[in-house]
């Protein structure tokens, strides 16, 4: 987990807002469905950990996961 780069909203937004990125949501269905950014995706972190390589995400932008 440390070696996880971390981000700023800022940095995040702009990847978003100019295509380079797509963001991830790992929280609780219950948490994504309440509030959520727009446009992001949902897979629950466990679903992310235990099965990254049947999830189809693409392979040509950045993706940004959260969870708080």
């Amino acid at each position: 987990e440390a070696e996880v780069p971390r981000i700023t909203v800022e940095e995040a937004k702009a990847a978003l807002d100019s295509g380079a990125a797509i963001i991830v949501d790992v929280r609780s269905q219950a948490a994504y469905d309440t509030s959520h950014i727009a446009g992001a995706l949902f897979i629950p972190l466990g679903e992310f950990e235990t099965n990254i390589s049947n999830i189809d995400l693409p392979k040509d932008q950045w993706i940004i996961t959260y969870c708080t």
